[in-house]
């Protein structure tokens, strides 16, 4: 069976990611925008979630079977931590998830126009009142779960065909506790990509917090991967190896 090829499957992560921002982050400032002055809602924060949802829903479908369409860094590299995937493969995944996050930020200002960027384009911050050390928590915990969720579901011995929903139902899942803090980036490239556009249009970005998002999220998610390795891995599989080495001795 012929498989894609590996630039193919980099486009596929740098379209892949720049739909999750366009429908995902997008949907934050076109919910500011038709609500105008009115208080932020409980059911808007709900109908935020399910966008990016059906964002990695449909994404999943769509190039799973092109590049695994993990369009996250912090998922691209719990996999390479792990063996999942080849460490050289690494740094081409995470370039083309951060031009396709930027691109994806591009495309919500050229559809929904300045007025995207005035009202924060859906990048992702911290008030004072939360603060570094909340934010960073908040981040770590939430990509944590996350790529726990990715790992559990994209296992061999998982149901067969419902990573998309799994992983979609996660993300909705948790944006509702995490966003009031941060706005639950839980990914480093949705993190990057709307301030790096943000920044071109002359909206507010706060470079500071950059570091605190990336460095927890890339944190929750090599844990998450630690985590699943402790308890997925099978007794057989974890006896086979000193047989091996006894035969190879005897």
């Amino acid at each position: 069976m012929a498989e894609n090829t590996f630039p193919q499957a980099l486009f596929a992560e740098a379209l892949g990611t720049a739909i999750l921002v366009f429908i995902g982050v997008g949907s934050v400032p076109a919910t500011l925008i038709v609500g105008g002055d009115a208080p932020f809602t409980m059911a808007q924060l709900g109908m935020i979630s399910l966008a990016f949802a059906t964002a990695v829903i449909a994404m999943v479908h769509t190039i799973g079977h092109v590049s695994g369409c993990q369009i996250n860094p912090a998922v691209t590299l719990a996999l390479a931590a792990t063996g999942r995937m080849p460490w050289r493969q690494v740094p081409g995944y995470v370039a083309a998830q951060l031009v396709g996050a930027a691109v994806g930020a591009g495309a919500i200002v050229a559809v929904l126009g300045h007025k995207a960027v005035d009202v924060g384009l859906g990048i992702a911050a911290y008030t004072p009142s939360v603060g570094m050390g909340q934010a960073f928590t908040a981040e770590a915990i939430g990509t944590f779960l996350l790529v726990l969720v990715v790992f559990g579901a994209i296992d061999k011995r998982a149901p067969q065909g419902f990573a998309g929903l799994a992983i979609g139902l996660a993300v909705f899942a948790i944006i509702i506790p995490i966003a009031p803090a941060t706005g639950a980036s839980i990914n480093p490239a949705r993190t990057f990509g709307p301030m790096f556009t943000g920044q071109l249009f002359g909206g507010t970005v706060h470079w500071e917090q950059f570091s605190v998002y990336v460095i927890a999220e890339i944190a929750g998610g090599l844990a998450a991967a630690a985590v699943y390795h402790l308890v997925a891995t099978t007794r057989r599989a974890v006896s086979e190896a000193p047989q091996q080495v006894e035969g190879a001795l005897s």
